[in-house]
């Protein structure tokens, strides 16, 4: 199981496979996922400080390349969990923007 560091919160272990915004917010880390995880809105945007995957899916590569935000941010809703570790910074939280996060990503 891989350890996942949220920068400023906390770090904590998930399980291979999972969606890395399900990780995010089973945790307990305040993340939006406004579209419900399909990559539409890219809301639950991370940024890497460590252990990115090197392969985008083509629906995250499409959607980021669309806004503008290739190279710049990643999708969590569309990361499946591997083996490595990773550090991320989450972009978006939902109680900033004062809004429900979201419906909940499919498993």
């Amino acid at each position: 199981m891989p350890t996942i560091t949220v920068e400023g919160e906390k770090s904590f272990e998930a399980e291979t496979g999972k969606k890395l915004v399900l990780a995010i917010e089973d945790a307990g880390i305040d993340i939006m996922h406004r579209c419900g995880g399909f990559a539409r809105c890219t809301s639950c945007r991370v940024v890497f400080v460590s252990g990115e995957p090197a392969e985008y899916n083509p629906v995250e590569h499409q959607s980021l390349e669309e806004d503008g935000l290739l190279g710049q941010v990643r999708l969590s809703c569309q990361i499946r969990l591997g083996d490595e570790d990773m550090t991320v910074k989450v972009v978006n939280r939902a109680s900033v923007a004062g809004v429900p996060a979201g419906d909940r990503p499919e498993d």
